[in-house]
């Protein structure tokens, strides 16, 4: 933490970074003065109300928006339909061959696969307003007709996750980190404040249930330490895994060229134990929540049984068992999608590489995979527990919002981790440049 601040302090101390940061806060401030305004033909408490409703998944996507669905504001779809199509295309990318072509052109193919991500966030966009539109249509105002301010409310949504997107594409090009990670980061972090009161009342009604004022004041207090204290030991734990990597050593041979020897020189190659990132679970979470929200902004008022399942689903202990078994999955088949370990053999080959008592080749790429599936296992088990933990918790106290404490963890520290290494690298670029002039 403390050199993450040096990194901060000593990046505005070059002008093009400062600049670049300076840049990236006044976008985030320009989103976070759009998420204030609200949304043109709603009633904004009888919206949050039916929102709420929603259960589980509501929250999810307000406290993804930083509280701008429960305000009904113009951002309250968020950023959310650009995190799915980006999602779909990924995952089209293995089945479709000519995305996998595009791909591998370099920069001019990531171009026109993120044009096809912009256009499919529009998509999805405007079936999600729609979507909200009918299941929040009660909250409708009487000043335009009922045609007019319908399309008003889905075009307004949509125009407002086209403008969130790119917000996101203008910190890329112009600023410093991920657009779209370091908004969604954003908007996690000004729900800080609200969960902190949330817990600090959660300490005071546990006080309240002492009769002698002093004690249940103390218990209160410390109740509310020990769970900071917690959350701290959760954010550093995670901080750890998440730089933590296995090192496979490599090896080049010597070249004699001319009177020039090459190579020679020892390596590794680093395999992340968090590969995945939060990835698995996002992929685990909009699965589960897609029947539950389905249920909730169609059938809300149905008393069918089928119904009543799926939508108390999130309070199943079903529902953590699958839960369990889908981010396993997930961080299985995005290490298959992300990581080629016949790519990495076949390159360590080219160059003269190899490892230390393993033959190049095949036995070279299996024990690459082998090592990558070891640590696909200690990445799947580190992201159930840091997951499942806080969501247990948070039903066996009924203390609300817990259940996102370990995905807004690794979000958080994701985010954060990979803006600091970004710093670092264009302060190393820009110190060569200084020596080169």
């Amino acid at each position: 933490m403390k050199g993450m601040f040096a990194t901060l302090v000593n990046a505005f101390r070059v002008p093009e970074l400062r600049k670049k940061i300076l840049f990236t806060f006044l976008i985030l401030a320009i989103y976070e003065f759009g998420a204030q305004i609200p949304m043109p033909g709603i009633n904004r408490q009888e919206f949050s109300t039916l929102i709420q409703n929603f259960g589980q998944i509501g929250s999810l996507m307000n406290i993804i928006t930083g509280g701008s669905l429960y305000a009904a504001s113009i951002f309250a779809m968020g950023i959310t339909p650009y995190v799915n199509s980006s999602i779909i295309i990924q995952l089209l990318t293995v089945a479709i061959p000519a995305l996998e072509r595009l791909q591998k052109e370099g920069e001019p193919g990531r171009k026109k696969i993120q044009k096809i991500v912009r256009f499919t966030t529009i998509g999805l966009a405007l079936l999600q307003a729609t979507a909200f539109w009918y299941a929040t249509r009660s909250a409708m105002t009487n000043l335009l007709n009922p045609v007019l301010t319908a399309f008003l409310i889905i075009a307004s949504f949509t125009a407002g996750t086209a403008f969130i997107m790119w917000l996101g594409e203008r910190i890329n090009e112009r600023g410093i980190g991920n657009g779209i990670s370091l908004i969604i980061f954003t908007g996690i972090v000004t729900r800080l404040p609200s969960m902190t009161i949330q817990l600090y009342n959660y300490s005071s009604d546990v006080a309240g249930m002492f009769d002698n004022v002093i004690i249940g004041t103390i218990l209160g207090i410390l109740l509310f330490i020990v769970i900071a204290c917690v959350a701290v030991g959760i954010i550093l734990f995670v901080l750890f895994v998440q730089n933590a990597e296995r090192r496979i050593p490599v090896q080049y041979s010597k070249r004699v060229i001319g009177r020039k020897t090459y190579g020679g020189q020892n390596t590794y190659i680093p395999l992340k134990v968090n590969q995945s990132g939060v990835m698995p679970v996002i992929f685990a979470m909009s699965l589960l929540s897609l029947p539950q929200t389905v249920v909730s902004m169609f059938f809300s008022t149905s008393t069918n049984p089928v119904v009543l399942w799926f939508k108390n689903f999130g309070s199943n202990p079903v529902y953590y068992v699958v839960y369990l078994l889908l981010i396993v999955g997930f961080t299985f088949f995005y290490s298959l999608i992300q990581f080629n370990p016949i790519e990495i053999s076949n390159n360590l080959q080219k160059n003269g590489g190899f490892i230390p008592g393993v033959r190049p080749g095949r036995p070279t790429s299996d024990f690459i995979a082998k090592t990558a599936s070891r640590m696909n296992w200690v990445d799947a088990l580190f992201l159930a527990s840091v997951v499942l933990v806080p969501t247990l918790i948070g039903s066996l106290t009924n203390l609300e919002h817990v259940w996102f404490a370990g995905t807004s963890v690794l979000i958080l520290s994701g985010v954060a981790n990979d803006l600091v290494k970004q710093i670092e690298s264009q302060m190393v670029t820009h110190h060569y440049k200084g020596f080169l002039d």
